[in-house]
């Protein structure tokens, strides 16, 4: 189960660190390196859910074998794309295999662990989670320089095989005896809400947000969304059980997941590009600049694993939050003339953040439902993860992308978008010569104030998640939750 997390969550961090090499080899836009995250994310956010009740359904082995299968197929179409269209589909493709996977992660853990073990399963898999954040932009930096980026989809093919032999070997296919047909009516107003809400948020700067267009696919969003809550109500057993935001727990752990998604994890990608497109970091160089960020994630779940039981767990979520909040602030104090040694204490403190939330959010998405629900209950868990890492990526490049435009106001629009992709000297080649030199510092102020913005907007982003955590998660909402774990699910 770890080597499967740590397999699509890696495919997350790794090819980050190729989003400037794509754009160059595939020519792709800015928009299109966009889509790179957000096709994954997408479909993985859609998706979660009925991933979840599937495994309910089918059987929580035999359905992660089929993701394994699917996510190991997309990514070879990755690596063989032509074109940042393609890739862009292969993403998606690669999406809906890591949905039904990280759809039952928790669930597997949960069917065969209880009580202390259960708690010491969930810190190593937390703490894989974190390798993957930690690892990922290193080997993608090395495989990018070394072998190139195609390479950074081609490694998930060995590790899937392997993982495919471990599932026939050694795992147990449990199933909800009480579970029902699917939830078609919920799948798909739910997918079609996110996928009109991200849309809108990328194509916002250049449609304009007042166009028919933007307003129609936000209003279409939102009358999907509320068709979604009406039809999960209709449900005997929904894929989005909407009576588990009565416990206020529930409801803070939620919202605090797809802040810190939307806040902090978005931040990554944006950072990839200011590392390499502005300081003229080689992949590599910039995976090695984000270490400082990555490695807490790793082992500060170890550490909190000792003493987190004696802390309340909305207070230990709360906490964590604030300080990857304060680290994105220290991260935005960037000006024209910063190395990347300014983002140093931001780096560490968020990282050390995350490290503390991690391991706090999955113990208490568990801790509200009975085992045999625990499928449901981790895929809203990641639905709210990876939707937030979805929206966030377009949010925040919608809110960087119009800072650089405004900063760039009498440029073309083919400059801007050359600048958001390629970086500044991109965006040079395309002015006459005369003007390059004074084009460049204008250029490099413009990507430097549209980072900061965007710092600043995740950091706001994260403390809401911390002011709901520390508001909304408390104990005793948790101890019915807590009662059902301590016993394994039933086979």
């Amino acid at each position: 189960m770890c080597g499967a997390t740590f397999m699509l969550l890696v495919d997350i961090t790794i090819v980050q660190v190729a989003l400037p090499r794509i754009e160059r080899d595939l020519h792709a836009t800015f928009t299109q390196l966009q889509w790179v995250i957000d096709a994954y994310a997408l479909t993985l956010a859609a998706l979660v859910l009925t991933g979840g009740s599937i495994a309910d359904y089918f059987g929580r082995r035999n359905v992660f074998a089929v993701g394994v299968s699917i996510f190991t197929l997309a990514s070879l179409l990755c690596g063989i794309s032509q074109s940042g269209v393609q890739l862009d589909l292969a993403r998606a493709f690669q999406g809906i295999g890591g949905a039904i996977m990280f759809a039952t992660a928790l669930a597997l853990i949960a069917q065969d662990f209880a009580g202390p073990a259960r708690a010491t399963a969930i810190a190593l898999w937390s703490a894989t989670v974190g390798s993957a954040v930690a690892i990922g932009p290193v080997l993608g930096g090395a495989l990018t320089d070394g072998l190139g980026w195609r390479w950074v989809f081609f490694v998930n093919l060995p590790i899937g095989v392997g993982v495919l032999a471990i599932v026939a070997a050694h795992m147990v296919n449990v199933r909800d005896p009480h579970a029902l047909r699917l939830d078609w009516a919920g799948l798909v107003t739910f997918s079609g809400s996110l996928f009109l809400l991200v849309f809108a948020l990328l194509r916002g700067n250049d449609e304009g947000w007042s166009s028919a267009l933007i307003v129609s696919l936000l209003v279409g969003a939102a009358l999907l969304l509320a068709l979604f809550v009406a039809a999960e109500l209709r449900q005997e057993r929904p894929m989005f059980d909407l009576s588990l935001f009565h416990n206020r727990a529930f409801g803070g752990v939620s919202i605090a997941t797809f802040a810190i998604g939307a806040g902090m994890f978005a931040v990554f990608p944006y950072l990839t590009l200011y590392l390499q497109n502005l300081l003229g970091l080689s992949p590599l160089q910039g995976g090695l600049r984000l270490l400082p960020s990555t490695v807490p994630v790793f082992l500060v779940p170890l550490v909190v694993r000792r003493f987190g039981s004696r802390i309340p767990p909305g207070v230990l979520l709360g906490l964590g939050l604030a300080i990857t909040a304060l680290g994105l602030l220290l991260m935005s104090r960037l000006h024209s003339d910063s190395h990347w040694t300014a983002l140093l204490p931001g780096l560490i403190l968020a990282g050390v953040g995350i490290g503390f939330a991690n391991p706090s959010i999955a113990l208490i998405a568990l801790a509200v439902v009975p085992p045999n629900r625990s499928g449901m209950a981790s895929g809203i868990s990641n639905t709210f993860r990876i939707g937030g890492l979805a929206c966030g990526v377009a949010g925040l490049g919608a809110v960087f992308q119009h800072q650089v435009q405004l900063r760039l106001s009498d440029s073309s629009r083919a400059v801007v978008g050359a600048l958001l992709a390629g970086g500044p000297k991109a965006a040079a080649a395309r002015v006459p010569p005369s003007r390059r030199p004074e084009f460049l510092t204008t250029a490099h102020a413009a990507f430097v104030s549209g980072t900061v913005r965007l710092l600043l907007v995740g950091a706001v982003l994260v403390v809401i998640g911390s002011v709901t955590s520390f508001a909304l998660v408390r104990t005793r909402d948790l101890r019915h939750g807590q009662a059902a774990a301590a016993a394994p699910a039933t086979r």
